[in-house]
């Protein structure tokens, strides 16, 4: 039998051991598969189905080491909630190696592999209860069309773990471009390792931004931290476009790369509220939903000060103030695709400052507000949209305006609508929902997964078959709280 991953390779071991440290997965018993992404394996050309999937099975379980692979564990500091932590590093990670598809190449790494060097104290294991909201979370994003990792599969055995409680463990197969994060330059520049620094950023732009390589050095650097500015930007402008609160922006937890890193306590908005936190160990809101936009830029700063023996003081300024712009340049093209407009008009941004505010008053579901405006005739008299405001007055006289605003658009109301549906999703993945699919899965059955990761592949589709998943929800299921524990 050839092997299943025949092209396997690890250009960061190249790096040395200044960088990380090779680990060997500890396996979990008698494992079994939780789920896997069909069509994720069939853009990396993997056949998790067929007559590999044993092989893939023992390999994604961490029973069997794939032959062309060296399972490493990087190593990284950060700032967790402002704090400094010069330590951190992959507790339960592993980074198996790339594979290489006609995309390019894709790290593959195992979440809940057991302990490394960097486990501080902890089991080295991820609970499944995680590992399902990760697999979903990168899966629903990835669908929206925001820049995330993903993930492969999910296997199980019988092994628990004790969190707050007792709780079955999985293993993660993640897939990303780079795990790379702002914290893993930190680490070096904090322990004045500034070799390890400049090394690092020529790996990135080796690998990750491939057109900045035969800049001269005195503007290549900066011309990287520009580049992760922007995707910086970009990505966060999509959290706020689409309702996404990440629930803990540390720097360990910032991709160099701009894709959605590290998922854990993190929540899409139900009721809109500007200030909604979704993690219950962030008790002053420093990563509340409205906070975003601010803490991204509160990391850049921070990594600007990482690559400070790569790049002058004025270069670092010089970035970091192009960040609003970005963001506010994006945010704005995200919020007119969301309510029909392909034009800029000087009334656009307090039309959509209105809006959220009557949501605000309303408690107005975030996702369904959009969608249903995506069904607005321009001559409506009055739209059904309006029973869901307290302030029904107000939202009148808001859409009177709002269809005064469209009426200076050169599209029929048809085209629009249409247009507007293909960016106004009506299915996100609601904490209710993930939580329905976790309780069912930790009995051993994964249908209600496999239902909602489906339906979430498709955000935009009707897909009427699946119209309960996408209502707004019970009230048991609003504003629920998410741990950190995993």
């Amino acid at each position: 039998m050839t092997h299943p991953i025949p092209n396997l390779e690890n250009h960061f071991s190249n790096l040395g051991d200044k960088f990380s440290t090779a680990v060997q997965a500890t396996a979990i018993a008698n494992p079994h598969w939780v789920i896997r992404n069909a069509s994720l394996a069939k853009d990396l050309q993997l056949d998790l189905f067929g007559q590999q999937a044993d092989s893939f099975l023992a390999a994604f379980s961490g029973a069997q080491a794939l032959p062309s692979s060296q399972p490493l564990a990087m190593v990284y500091a950060g700032h967790q909630f402002g704090h400094y932590v010069s330590q951190l590093g992959d507790g339960r990670g592993l980074l198996l190696g790339e594979i290489a598809t006609t995309e390019g190449r894709f790290d593959l790494h195992l979440k809940g592999a057991g302990p490394t060097p960097y486990s501080r104290m902890g089991d080295g294991r991820a609970v499944l209860r995680s590992s399902v909201r990760e697999y979903l979370a990168g899966e629903a994003l990835h669908a929206l069309g925001i820049a995330s990792t993903r993930s492969l599969c999910l296997t199980r055995g019988k092994l628990s773990v004790w969190r707050e409680e007792q709780e079955p463990a999985a293993i993660l197969v993640r897939v990303a471009k780079s795990h790379i994060r702002f914290g893993s330059f930190e680490y070096f520049h904090h322990t004045q390792q500034y070799p390890q620094v400049k090394q690092l950023a020529d790996f990135c732009i080796e690998h990750y931004y491939p057109a900045l390589a035969n800049q001269a050095a005195d503007q290549r650097y900066a011309n990287f931290f520009e580049q992760v500015i922007e995707k910086t930007a970009l990505m966060i402008a999509q959290w706020q476009a689409y309702g996404f609160a990440h629930g803990v922006m540390n720097t360990d937890n910032m991709s160099i790369i701009g894709d959605t890193f590290d998922f854990g306590p993190f929540g899409f908005l139900d009721d809109y509220d500007a200030g909604f936190i979704c993690n219950h160990s962030d008790h002053t809101g420093r990563y509340a939903f409205d906070a975003q936009p601010s803490i991204g830029l509160w990391n850049l700063h921070a990594l600007g000060q990482a690559l400070s023996s790569l790049i002058s003081k004025e270069q670092i300024k010089t970035g970091l103030d192009h960040y609003q712009p970005y963001i506010i340049a994006s945010y704005s093209a995200q919020m007119r695709a969301k309510l029909g407009w392909l034009e800029v008009h000087d009334e656009d941004q307090t039309l959509v400052s209105e809006l959220l505010q009557l949501m605000q008053g309303s408690k107005a579901d975030f996702c369904h507000t959009f969608r249903q405006l995506s069904t607005v005739a321009t001559d409506d008299r009055q739209h059904p949209l309006r029973d869901s405001f307290i302030n029904r007055d107000g939202f009148d006289q808001w859409l009177t305006r709002y269809q005064q605003r469209l009426k200076k658009e050169f599209r029929t109301d048809t085209e629009r609508q249409s247009a507007m549906h293909a960016v106004n999703p009506k299915y996100i993945l609601r904490n209710y929902l993930a939580q329905q699919a976790i309780s069912q899965a930790e009995q051993s059955d994964y249908t209600e997964l496999e239902r909602l990761a489906t339906v979430l592949s498709q955000p935009f589709a009707e897909q009427t078959q699946y119209e309960d998943y996408a209502k707004p929800p019970p009230d048991w299921g609003k504003r629920i709280s998410v741990s950190c524990s995993s």
